[in-house]
């Protein structure tokens, strides 16, 4: 026979053999191609070859593994960086990381309607992953080598795997078990990676074609496994590669050889060859058309034209109808037979949540009863191709089975979408990479996994609180850590013949010398631990919460109402996130949390855990005693008991991140977002270098105002937040008896602060004509001072009538100080005798403070028609008050060289006027700074410490409150 000679050009530089990949999209108008040597992807222009490919580069290391959807919409990667990423095809654009391995990729492979990916390699396990959601629906165990080649079978019933010793494993989707585990029926590659194994089965799923021993090719019955027979012709070495054509009725075969042959399937005989200078190690099959791509060892690729001769079947003519329908597209008159396949086959692969590890299985009750075949290689060319025989009854199982799947969908669907559980602040598994253990505003965790063990380091970010914690040496394979000032609890998921799991506490500071500890648990997994002040909590996949003290006494157990999400600690308190019910058919989590007091055994808290629509939580924890969330679509809440109890929604990513970036969360403070900014398609951080943190201010997601304030309506918010959990703060400190001064200080400051603000935004309502607003601010204002700012403000912005209306509330306030300050005296009982009466009054007259009450309101003082604090005449001379025009263009006060001390105003260093009148105003005012003496309400202020404190003892006069004008609103 006469050979053929293809031309090849260049797709990839390769130094030295390594494995190539190459496919076409449905429509054959791009080829795809990869190397192992080179981190980038290529989408070649089919029809013409000259045109620059366009170059997709998101891995960090050489690309393994290619495979593109039944209708060409999602193109799959897998690579040496450990990472499977999915892209929009033919775009190019990077969608997403579906899912990490700890060690390299050899085989990715979508099922025939592209909703379910295959993935395997170094890793023990080929992980089932759900491409909707990108949750992991199985992983299949049952491999002692490295998976080089996975198929779906056409059926939707069978996985077919091998790896690199050669050996074969049958899957049922359904159960996950193994249904045949062909030993050694393949050549051994041994460590040559520029070598895999690969199997493939015929386009109507009748046969599994598998390499053979003798250079040949061997077909496998797909319900028994038998041997039915083999195509062996003029290769003389292993075949490393094979594709079937889109009919089913020829077969590419590549051996080690440079040979590719063109089998005829039906009379067993190669009809064509072609010699190449390097190794084939990749073909792909036209959609449409008579061509097969081919790629060799070197990177060089090349089209092969009219492959199979014009006399004989095209290889697109009668394509299975399965293999039809399974290019992701419906087809009208089988519209309902597609969507029962649909569903049976999310039925199948999805109906149990989480890993499956069995080995080798028991035997499964599903070969068909059959005579042992007698074919084998030597077939003659002209025998007829072996008929695959059915049970009688299949179809009745099949209906059966289908029947029975219909109610296990939606269960199964639902639970593969439910999150799984995470540890906050913990980083994915990199084989050969250090990763985090915990990150979180303390200090951080690292470990660096090495054969048989990992080394793990402790870090704080404040390297002035003391010795350097030593490194540890972790025989357990930690997955998961926290982190306190007190010491770190580390959990590993189940490992070895027993099925443990451990946890192990290692305190920084203890009288004793051996004072860390470990408990081990033989059948349950630990899935997230948490630390507090004197107290460990862990959460197990039973819905166990054990809660250990610090030296290692077991103290409680309880029954959580459902699976783990997350948990987070601090002092006393712990937070725990738990699934409530299944995914809603929105996809949207359904998530519950619980806040417990543990020194108290008391649940302070729980109800319904809010987060974004069709998102996940990805963090979760206390930041300076406050409980926060954030979830996968950029929203962080803050819990708060204002309404009894909510979560409030403190800031939005999707407002400030560039494209391309993805925030980390850390912790946050009562005014910025600590966080590390992850370039894409990275999601979270490397080790090294080192992270950098970067510091974001919140801000309530707030409507666009026609006020034109948005800052200071935030800022009014946050002070308002922080006003109430002070003020929180306060009580529970009053009620454990405590000192709570130096929080009274810190309330007081807020409150000026806040009092600034609102005088801010009463400045822009009225220069919005907004004068109801500015009615309802002047309200909220706290200090005395500030009321007297608002007077003036408004009278400066000629608004009298709004002057007039703020010394109407400012007296009603007065009015209902004075009322507080000075109850009125218990009437006597005339029942009792007069002389009874009159001890009773010369006793209390002289507690009440009768004599203050000179003072607090002069006589004729307060007047409606006028602002309530009149200036003094030499005052009123110096005051420029600007004209209707101006608008805030010019200051509020002239500046004078020296003020009075009485006028509470503060003179700047050169004597120049402000820009506006509310900067004037701010500028001006001192709002800490006490009143002087001859104020109105001077008494109404805080007495500074140089000030004449009254003559009244504390038992006889009661200090008046510093801040009368404070809102009930604020506690």
């Amino acid at each position: 026979m006469k050979h053929r000679v293809l031309k090849l050009r260049e797709a990839h530089k390769v130094g030295s053999p390594s494995f190539c990949s190459i496919l076409w999209d449905l429509k054959g108008e791009h080829i795809i191609t990869a190397s192992a040597c080179e981190a980038a992807i290529a989408i070649q222009d089919a029809l013409i070859l000259s045109n620059p490919p366009k170059i997709l580069r998101h891995h960090r290391d050489g690309i393994t593994a290619l495979s593109i959807s039944p209708n060409s919409t999602c193109l799959a990667s897998g690579s040496y960086d450990h990472s499977v990423k999915l892209y929009k095809f033919p775009s190019g654009d990077f969608d997403t990381n579906i899912t990490r391995f700890t060690l390299p990729l050899r085989a990715l492979a979508f099922n025939e309607k592209g909703t379910m990916l295959a993935a395997a390699g170094d890793d023990e396990g080929i992980k089932l992953i759900n491409t909707i959601d990108g949750t992991i629906a199985r992983v299949l165990k049952g491999h002692k080598e490295s998976v080089t080649g996975i198929a779906f079978d056409p059926k939707s019933e069978y996985l077919a795997s091998i790896d690199s010793y050669g050996t074969v494993i049958i899957w049922e989707l359904q159960s996950g078990n193994i249904l045949h585990n062909l030993k050694g029926v393949a050549p051994n590659t041994g460590s040559d990676v520029s070598i895999v194994n690969v199997i493939g089965w015929s386009p109507d799923g009748d046969f599994l074609a598998v390499p053979g021993l003798k250079n040949d090719v061997v077909m496998y019955d797909r319900d028994t496994a038998e041997k039915i027979f083999s195509l062996r012709g003029d290769h003389v070495k292993h075949v490393c590669y094979l594709s079937w054509s889109p009919n089913g009725k020829y077969l590419a075969t590549a051996g080690l050889d440079r040979q590719v042959l063109i089998w005829d399937v039906d009379r067993k005989q190669d009809i064509d060859r072609q010699k190449f200078e390097d190794r084939v190690c990749c073909m792909a099959w036209k959609p449409i058309g008579n061509a097969l791509a081919v790629i060799d060892d070197m990177g060089k690729y090349g089209v092969w034209d009219s492959v199979v001769p014009s006399s004989m079947k095209s290889p697109t003519e009668d394509i299975p109808s399965s293999r039809k329908n399974s290019n992701g597209l419906v087809f009208f008159d089988d519209e309902e037979l597609e969507l029962d396949e649909e569903e049976e086959e999310l039925g199948t692969g999805l109906s149990d949540y989480g890993e499956d590890d069995n080995g080798e299985s028991g035997s499964v009750n599903r070969k068909r009863s059959r005579k042992q075949s007698v074919y084998d290689e030597e077939y003659d060319n002209d025998e007829p191709k072996p008929e695959s025989r059915k049970k009688a009854n299949f179809a009745q199982q099949e209906n059966s089975r289908k029947l029975d799947n219909n109610i296990k969908n939606a269960i199964s669907s639902a639970k593969s979408k439910m999150q799984e559980a995470f540890q906050p602040g913990s980083t994915p598994v990199q084989t050969l990479k250090k990763r985090f253990l915990c990150y979180n505003m303390l200090g951080s965790i690292t470990t660096l996994e090495r054969e048989g063990y990992s080394h793990i380091e402790i870090d704080f970010h404040d390297t002035s609180r003391g010795s350097r914690v030593p490194a540890m040496t972790d025989y357990f394979g930690f997955t998961m850590a926290s982190l306190n000032e007190n010491g770190s609890v580390f959990a590993n998921p189940c490992k070895g013949e027993k099925n443990m799991s451990t946890l192990m506490y290692r305190p920084f500071s203890s009288c004793a010398s051996n004072s860390e500890w470990s408990m081990r648990f033989e059948g349950e997994e630990v899935k997230v631990v948490a630390l507090g002040t004197s107290w460990v909590a862990a959460i197990t996949n039973l819905n166990f919460l054990r809660i250990f003290s610090e030296g290692g006494l077991q103290k409680h157990i309880l029954s959580l109402d459902g699976p783990v999400v997350t948990a987070s600690g601090f002092k006393d308190e712990l937070a725990i996130v738990t699934h409530v019910s299944d995914c809603l058919p929105s996809d949207e989590q359904m998530l519950e949390f619980r806040l417990f007091n543990v020194s108290k055994g008391t649940q302070s808290s729980r109800g319904r855990l809010p987060i974004t629509p069709g998102s996940h939580l990805t963090w979760f924890g206390f930041s300076e005693g406050q409980l926060s969330s954030y979830d996968s679509k950029g929203m962080l809440r803050l819990f708060s008991s204002q309404f009894g109890g909510s979560w409030l929604p403190l800031f939005s990513a999707s407002k400030v991140k560039k494209p391309g970036e993805q925030y980390w969360v850390v912790g946050l403070n009562a005014s910025k977002l600590f966080c590390i900014v992850c370039k894409s398609p990275d999601l979270f951080p490397q080790v090294m270098p080192k992270p950098v943190l970067t510091l974001l201010d919140l801000s309530f997601p707030l409507a666009s105002s026609d006020l034109g304030a948005d800052a200071q309506e935030n800022e009014f918010m946050l002070n308002n937040l922080h006003l109430s959990q002070i003020h929180k703060r306060l009580e529970e400190m009053s009620g454990a008896g405590l000192d709570g001064r130096s929080l009274d200080d810190e309330a007081f400051n807020l409150e000026v602060a806040q009092d600034r603000c609102i005088l801010r935004l009463i400045a822009s309502c009225c220069n919005s004509d907004k004068l109801t607003r500015a009615t309802e601010l002047v309200k909220l204002l706290s200090l005395e001072k500030s009321m007297k700012g608002a007077i003036q403000l408004v009278t400066a912005l000629k608004l009298p009538n709004l002057a007039e209306r703020f010394s109407s509330i400012v007296e009603e306030r007065l009015r209902q100080t004075k009322e507080t300050s000075h109850p009125p005296l218990p009437k006597p009982s005339y029942n009792e005798p007069i002389t009874t009466n009159v001890a009773i009054s010369r006793t209390v007259a002289p507690t009440t403070p009768v004599e203050i009450s000179e003072p607090v309101l002069p006589s004729s003082s307060v007047k409606l028609t006028s602002p309530l604090f009149k200036k003094k005449p030499v005052e009123v001379s110096e005051a420029v008050l600007p004209s209707p025009s101006v608008k805030l263009s010019a200051p509020l006060f002239k500046k004078k060289t020296k003020a009075p001390e009485a006028s509470g105003l503060h003179q700047t260093t050169n004597g120049k006027t402000n820009s506006t009148a509310t900067d004037g105003f701010k500028n001006n005012l001192d709002l800490r700074k006490p009143p002087s003496e001859n104020t109105a309400s001077s008494f109404l202020m805080k007495p500074s410490s140089d000030q004449e404190k009254p003559k009244q003892t504390v038992e006889t006069n009661p200090k008046p409150s510093r801040n009368p004008f404070k809102k009930a609103s604020f506690k």
